[in-house]
């Protein structure tokens, strides 16, 4: 399996209670990480008026992904997350050492 079992399992998949991304997750960094891409790409685009289609065209993402992420349902990639920061001008990877 491509990223080995520590991908094994989608980021949402470590919800504990609530609805994704403003779920109480499982203490697992990397799901904690992907739930605060996932909550502040949701928040810009909602800031902007952006469907994931118009981001899609805008970064260059494909609209499936942006969806995905959003979703939690994949483990959004270092290039996605660069990209879709540049289209949108805000930084998206929060400060994951709180």
């Amino acid at each position: 399996m491509p990223g080995g079992l520590r991908r094994a399992k989608k980021p949402s998949s470590f919800v504990i209670e609530g609805e994704w991304p403003h779920a109480m997750m499982e203490p697992h960094r990397g799901a904690l990480v992907a739930q605060a891409i996932a909550r502040r790409l949701a928040e810009a685009m909602a800031e902007r008026g952006l469907s994931a289609n118009a981001l899609a065209q805008k970064s260059g993402v494909n609209r499936q992904v942006v969806t995905n992420v959003l979703n939690g349902s994949v483990w959004p990639g270092m290039l996605t997350i660069v990209d879709l920061e540049g289209a949108l001008g805000v930084l998206l990877w929060p400060d994951h050492t709180q």
